[in-house]
């Protein structure tokens, strides 16, 4: 199963692409919104999203606005994994199609806990 992580920080995104890898996704990765995109369209068969907020071309949720006018990409669960822990914003991004929110800094214990949460289909352990 295929994950695709969003961050414009290589290193987030080799953390939470580890963390996945882990639990049997194969990852793929992204800079901001606009690569996300590039991305989902290149591979239709991603089934999961950790995407961050803040991002320079296209933010996190400018990318799940436009992500969720797919119908195509409508069962892919979407996960915000940000700095940003106002309840406006956490309010906003469940609104824009967001399935759950990770604040950073996060162990892997709660992202596991997230993926449950959110009903993310788990890869078979082998």
């Amino acid at each position: 199963m295929r994950a695709l992580v969003v961050d414009d920080s290589s290193t987030v995104r080799k953390i939470v692409s580890s963390i996945l890898q882990k639990l049997g996704f194969e990852c793929l990765q992204a800079g901001n919104g606009q690569e996300a995109l590039d991305v989902v369209s290149q591979h239709p068969d991603i089934r999961l999203a950790m995407v961050d907020w803040n991002m320079p071309v296209m933010n996190g949720l400018e990318f799940v606005l436009k992500l969720r006018q797919n119908v195509s990409s409508e069962k892919m669960k979407v996960i915000m994994v940000t700095t940003e822990t106002e309840m406006r914003q956490v309010t906003a991004a469940l609104e824009a199609g967001v399935d759950e929110y990770i604040m950073k800094p996060f162990t892997s214990e709660i992202v596991e806990e997230k993926l449950q949460l959110s009903g993310v289909e788990m890869p078979p352990q082998g």
